[in-house]
C-alpha cells in the first residue's frame, strides 16, 4: 500500500472544516448593476469583518481558460477548488487541440470523414451556438465545417442551440449570422449541401442537465432526429417570427424549430449518418447523448433510433465513458481533494441542491461520477425547484442549511463542501430584484451555520466560484458606462462575471489568533485546497498551489 499523499504536520483546528462556495456570487463594482452589493447581507459583513480575508481570482488562466477576457464557470471552477491547482480546461483545449490540427489528425474525426465520404451521408453538428466559450465557442464549429469541405463531405447539417445565457440576453442572430454566412457559401457549390437543420432556446431545447427535466431533452431529439417542431424556411426566420410574437422572449427561452424545404425537414437525423456534439463542457449534454447511445432507454418515446456515428466533442463523464467517441482527450486530474483526505481516513459530506449537486461531487473530484469511499463520504442532493428559479429566488438555500446543521451536530465530519445556487441560477434569468433576494437567502443560509461550526473549534471558508450576481448589466466599452435602452433602462447582463470572489475564513478567536494570510502572489480558486488540508491539520503536496494561510 502506497503512503498518504497528505501527512500530518503541528497546528490545524480540532473541529470540522466547512466550505462555502457561493455559486456566482463575486465582488462587483457596486454600482446599479450589482445586485450582491445591494442585497442587505448582515451575516456576510459581519464574517468580513471578524475573518481572513482576500480577494481570489475566479476566471481566465486562473481557472485553465484561455486568457483574462473569458468568463469563469462554475465546472472550472469547482475543479480548481477540489483540485489544488489549474488544469487546461475544455475551452482551451479545444482551441489548442483545432489550433495545432489534432483534433482533425485524431482517429474519431478520421472515422467521420471516411464514413460520410464512404457513403455519402451527412455530418451533423450539434451544440450551443456562440461565443461565450463556456459550453462552446461558435469557433470550433465553423473550423468544423470548413475542415468538412475541405475533406470532401458533400452534406452537413447544423442544429444550433441559442444561448442568451453565457452571452447578451437577444444576439442570437448575430451567431446565426455568421453560421450562415459560412454555410452558405460552402452550399453554393454544385457537390454541396450545407444547411441550419433544426435548434431551439437552450433552456427549452436539448441542454437539459442532471435529469431536471428530459421534456427539453425529448424537444430536442424531436427537432434534430424527427423533423418534428415548429416549421420554418430558415434559422433566421424562426427567430425573427418569436421575437414578433413576444417581444420579451430571450434567446435561452426560444421555441424548438426544425428548418423544411418542399414541405420536407432539411435535415433530420437518420440512419448511417454521423453526428458530433461540439459542446466541450458536458453537463448539458450528456442527456442527449443517453438518448442517441442507450440500447435501454425509458425516458421518452424516440419514436426511432437512428443508427449513427456519435461523437462528442471530449468525453463528458469519464466514469460512464459517455459519449463512446470524443474528438478531444479531456484533462486527467488526479490526487484531488478528496481522494487525498479519504487517503487519510477522514469522513466528508457533500451537499447541494440538484442544480449543482454534480459540481460539489463530479467536478469537485476531478470529473470523477462515483465516490472515492462509501464509507468515508456522504452526497446529498437536495432536489431544486422547478424553473423559472427567480420565481423561488430562495431556491433550496435554507434546506441545505438545515441538512448540514443536522451534519454538524452528528459530529461525524471533518470536512464538508457546499454550494448555495441562488446567485448564479437566479443571476441567468436577469431579473436583478430577484438576485437581490436570491442573494440574501444565501446570507441568511449561512448565518445560521457559523454558530454550529465555531461552537465546535472547526473553521468555516466562504468563497465562490465564479462572479455573476455582481454583474447584471451590459458594459459599454466606449462609453465606460453601463448599456441603457431608450427608456434610459439598464440593458440586463445574463452572463457570468471578469470579476474576482471573495474568500472569508471564519475561526474561534482561539484559532484566529494562530493564523495570519499568506504571501501568495495572485491568489486564486486553485490556492483553496491547500488552505484546507492546512486547516484539517496536514502538509498540503507539493504539487498543490500553496495555502493561503500560515502560522504566526
Amino acid at each position: 500500500m502506497t503512503s498518504p499523499k497528505l501527512t500530518e504536520m503541528p497546528g490545524g483546528v480540532t473541529g470540522p472544516v466547512l466550505a462555502i462556495i457561493m455559486d456566482g456570487v463575486g465582488i462587483g463594482r457596486g454600482d446599479e448593476a450589482d445586485a450582491v452589493a445591494a442585497a442587505r447581507t448582515p451575516n456576510l459583513d459581519r464574517l468580513a469583518g471578524n475573518a481572513l480575508s482576500s480577494r481570489l481570482a475566479a476566471h481566465g488562466p486562473a481557472v485553465g481558460m484561455p486568457s483574462d477576457g473569458d468568463m469563469g464557470n462554475s465546472e472550472v471552477g469547482h475543479n480548481a477548488l477540489g483540485a489544488g491547482r489549474i488544469f487546461d480546461q475544455g475551452a482551451k483545449l479545444v482551441a489548442n487541440a483545432i489550433d495545432s490540427g489534432r483534433l482533425f489528425e485524431g482517429k474519431v474525426w478520421a472515422e467521420i470523414i471516411a464514413r460520410c465520404n464512404a457513403n455519402s451521408t451527412p455530418l451533423h453538428l450539434l451544440g450551443l451556438l456562440s461565443d461565450g466559450n463556456v459550453h462552446s465557442h461558435i469557433d470550433h464549429v465553423i473550423a468544423m465545417v470548413r475542415r468538412a469541405d475541405q475533406e470532401g463531405v458533400k452534406e452537413l447539417y447544423v442544429h444550433p442551440l441559442l444561448d442568451g445565457r453565457d452571452v447578451p440576453k437577444v444576439s442570437a442572430h448575430l451567431y446565426v449570422e455568421q453560421l450562415e454566412g459560412v454555410l452558405g457559401t460552402i452550399d453554393k457549390k454544385v457537390d454541396r449541401r450545407y444547411r441550419v437543420a433544426s435548434g431551439g432556446g437552450r433552456m427549452t431545447t436539448t441542454m437539459d442537465r442532471y435529469e431536471s427535466d428530459w421534456r427539453i431533452v425529448e424537444r430536442g431529439w424531436r427537432a434534430h432526429v424527427l423533423g418534428e417542431a415548429r416549421p420554418f424556411a430558415s434559422a433566421m426566420q424562426a427567430l425573427e417570427t418569436f421575437r414578433a410574437e413576444d417581444s420579451k422572449i430571450v434567446d435561452q427561452e426560444l421555441p424548438s424549430f426544425t428548418l423544411v424545404e418542399d414541405g420536407k425537414p432539411v435535415g433530420a437525423i437518420k440512419d448511417g449518418a454521423c453526428v458530433v456534439a461540439f459542446n466541450f463542457r458536458g453537463d448539458r449534454m450528456l442527456e442527449m447523448v443517453r438518448a442517441f447511445e442507450d440500447d435501454h432507454f425509458d425516458k421518452f418515446n424516440r419514436v426511432r433510433r437512428p443508427e449513427v456515428f456519435f461523437a462528442g466533442m471530449m468525453e463528458y463523464d469519464g466514469d460512464t465513458h459517455r459519449p463512446k467517441n470524443y474528438l478531444v482527450e479531456p484533462p486527467e486530474i488526479t490526487s484531488t481533494l478528496s481522494e487525498l483526505l479519504c487517503e487519510r481516513g477522514i469522513a466528508q459530506l457533500a451537499c447541494a441542491e440538484t442544480q449543482k449537486y454534480g459540481h460539489v461531487t463530479y467536478f469537485w473530484n476531478g470529473n470523477k461520477t462515483g465516490k472515492f469511499s462509501e464509507r468515508l463520504e456522504t452526497y446529498i442532493e437536495v432536489p431544486s425547484y422547478a424553473p423559472p428559479f427567480d420565481e423561488r429566488p430562495e431556491m433550496r438555500a435554507p434546506e441545505i442549511a438545515d441538512t448540514v446543521q443536522k451534519a454538524l451536530e452528528s459530529n461525524i465530519y471533518r470536512f464538508l463542501r457546499i454550494n448555495f445556487a441562488n446567485g448564479d441560477m437566479v443571476g441567468h434569468t436577469g431579473n436583478f430584484d430577484a438576485t437581490v433576494k436570491a442573494v440574501e437567502a444565501v446570507d441568511q443560509a449561512i448565518g445560521r451555520l457559523v454558530e454550529p461550526v465555531l461552537s465546535r473549534r472547526g473553521a468555516l471558508i466562504v468563497t465562490a466560484d465564479h462572479g455573476n450576481a455582481d454583474d447584471m448589466g451590459e458594459w459599454d466599452k466606449k462609453k465606460n458606462a453601463l448599456k441603457r435602452d431608450a427608456a434610459g433602462l439598464i440593458v440586463p447582463k445574463t452572463a457570468h462575471s471578469l470579476n474576482p470572489v471573495v474568500f472569508h475564513l471564519v475561526m474561534s478567536a482561539v484559532d484566529r489568533g494562530r493564523y495570519r494570510l499568506a504571501d501568495v502572489k495572485d491568489p486564486g480558486l486553485g490556492n483553496v485546497a491547500a488552505t484546507i488540508t492546512t486547516l484539517l491539520g496536514y502538509a498540503p503536496p507539493e504539487f498543490y498551489m500553496p495555502s493561503l494561510i500560515a502560522t504566526r
